[in-house]
């Protein structure tokens, strides 16, 4: 039971703060202190320590020793690299079960897409995010791919930060009617059209999302 709450334990860390970078509460270049991290989150320093190492290997977080522990900027090639990784893992989802997905599947997609549209005509960002995220994991987890699963969900805090600047715009209208496209490529069961346009809807965001 010990070392199943020490996991817990680090993996909470992980969360809050790969939350805090992501959504800006930690900021580019804000100072790592575990002791400070520690008393603000309310958990001791160890799986901070483990939290931080995790962040750096995901490069969230840069370090040197004796120096510095911070948050990195962001740092449009990455960000570049990223996005292409994540377009392709959707695109390689959308093929493969483009002709596959169930009437219940589409709904729920028409569902987030109409979350998404009301979020960014309000002007709620961390909204529209969560729907925009719904959208595309339905396709992602009918595929049942763990390892394209697994990169989404590696690489895509490298982009979330930098995606906020694109549903704070005009370009966020955009990607609403993408989606709507994408939906209706799938519902027809029309595969060379659903993929093109979810390329379409990555290229929108890499080419967007390009500092």
């Amino acid at each position: 039971m010990e070392n199943i709450g020490r996991h817990l334990l680090r993996d909470a860390a992980y969360g809050r703060l790969r939350r805090a970078i992501v959504d800006g509460t930690l900021a580019p270049g804000s100072a790592l202190r575990p002791d400070d991290l520690a008393e603000r989150l309310g958990l001791s320093r160890a799986p901070i320590r483990d939290a931080i190492t995790r962040l750096t290997s995901e490069g969230l977080v840069e370090s040197k020793p004796q120096s510095y522990t911070r948050v990195t900027e962001v740092v449009a090639k990455q960000v570049e690299d990223a996005a292409a990784v994540l377009g392709a893992m959707h695109d390689l989802a959308v093929r493969q079960v483009a002709t596959a997905l169930t009437p219940d599947h589409l709904d729920a997609m028409r569902r987030a897409n109409t979350r998404f549209a009301a979020a960014v005509t309000a002007g709620d960002v961390e909204a529209a995010l969560a729907a925009d995220d719904e959208v595309h994991a339905i396709p992602l987890l009918a595929y049942g791919n763990a390892a394209a699963s697994g990169t989404v969900e590696r690489y895509t805090p490298l982009v979330r930060r930098a995606e906020r600047l694109l549903f704070t715009s005009a370009d966020a209208g955009r990607s609403v009617r993408l989606h709507d496209d994408l939906i209706a490529a799938l519902a027809a069961g029309d595969e060379t059209r659903a993929v093109a346009v979810n390329t379409e809807i990555w290229g929108h965001l890499h080419h967007s999302v390009t500092l």
